[in-house]
C-alpha cells in the first residue's frame, strides 16, 4: 500500500489527468462488477472535475453516486455540492436518477446524517457494524488541510463505527452533513485533486509533518491505497521542501 501523486501544470490540467484516473477506475469496476460506486466532493476544481468527467465514455448507466460531504442547505442553493454535481455531471453526462444518492440536506443536520446513513447501508445491504466499501472516493483538501467536512480537531475524527454525522463547523458558523473515517478508509481507491497556491502548504503538511489527522485531517487514508493529483501551485511547497531535505543530505552542503 502507497500514495502516489502526480503534478500537472495547472488547475485545468489537474482535473483532465485526474478525470483519466477516475474514468480508468470506474471502468474497470463496471467490467469486474457491472456496478461502479463513486463518492464526490465539491468546490471549485471540483467543477472542472465534473466537465471532464461528463465528457468521458464512461457508462453512467451503472455508476451511483455518492457525496463525501454536503452543506446543510436545499438542492437548489448555490452553495449546494449536490447542486454543482446536477449542473457540471449529473445532467450533462445523463446520469439516471436512480443512481444519484445525494445527501437529503434540506431537512434538519441530524437527519439528513440518519437518512442518508440509512440510505448508503440499505444500497450496499449492509447488516449492523459492517461498513460499505465505495470503488472511488474523489477528495478535495482545504487551505487548514481538512477534507471532507472534517475540520482540525473534530473529534469524529477518531469515529470508525459510524458512516455519515452532522457536523457544526464552527469558523464557517455553518451545519454540514459528512462521511466519516470508517468509510472513508474502506475505499480501495481514493484520489485526492488539489489546485492553487493555498494548497501549497496543507499539502506540504499532509506529506512532511508527523501522521496526526486530528491535526491534519487530509492525512486520513496514508496507510492505504491513495493518489493525490496536484497542480504546480498546489505543490510548491512539498517540492521545494523535498528538494531542501535532499540538499541537507547530500556530502559537503
Amino acid at each position: 500500500m502507497s500514495v502516489t501523486w502526480h503534478i500537472r501544470r495547472d488547475a485545468v490540467d489537474a482535473a483532465t489527468f485526474c478525470a483519466g484516473r477516475i474514468g480508468g477506475l470506474l471502468t474497470q469496476a463496471i467490467e469486474t462488477r457491472q456496478r461502479a460506486t463513486f463518492a464526490i466532493s465539491g468546490g471549485t476544481t471540483s467543477r472542472l472535475l465534473f466537465e471532464r468527467l461528463a465528457g468521458t465514455g464512461i457508462d453512467w448507466r451503472h455508476v451511483h453516486l455518492f457525496w463525501v460531504d454536503e452543506r446543510a442547505v436545499p438542492p437548489d442553493d448555490p452553495r449546494s455540492n449536490y447542486r454543482l454535481a446536477r449542473e457540471h455531471l449529473i445532467a450533462p453526462a445523463g446520469i439516471p436518477a436512480p443512481n444519484v444518492h445525494r445527501v437529503p440536506a434540506e431537512l434538519a443536520p441530524e437527519e439528513a446524517a440518519a437518512r442518508y446513513e440509512a440510505e448508503i447501508r440499505e444500497f450496499f445491504g449492509l447488516t449492523c457494524g459492517r461498513m460499505p466499501s465505495i470503488d472511488i472516493i474523489h477528495r478535495g483538501i482545504g487551505a487548514d488541510a481538512h477534507t471532507a467536512s472534517l475540520f482540525p480537531g473534530e473529534v469524529l475524527i477518531e469515529n470508525r463505527d459510524r458512516i455519515a454525522a452532522a457536523v457544526y463547523v464552527e469558523k464557517l458558523a455553518e451545519w454540514r452533513i459528512t462521511l466519516l473515517p470508517g468509510i472513508l478508509l474502506s475505499a480501495p481507491h481514493t484520489v485526492v485533486l488539489a489546485a492553487g497556491e493555498d494548497k501549497a502548504e496543507p499539502v506540504r503538511a499532509v506529506f512532511r509533518e508527523p501522521y496526526n489527522p486530528l491535526l491534519y485531517p487530509a492525512q486520513l487514508g496514508h496507510n492505504r491505497d491513495a493518489e493525490w493529483v496536484l497542480d504546480e501551485a498546489a505543490a510548491r511547497r512539498l517540492a521545494e521542501d523535498i528538494e531542501r531535505a535532499k540538499r541537507s543530505r547530500m556530502p559537503g552542503v
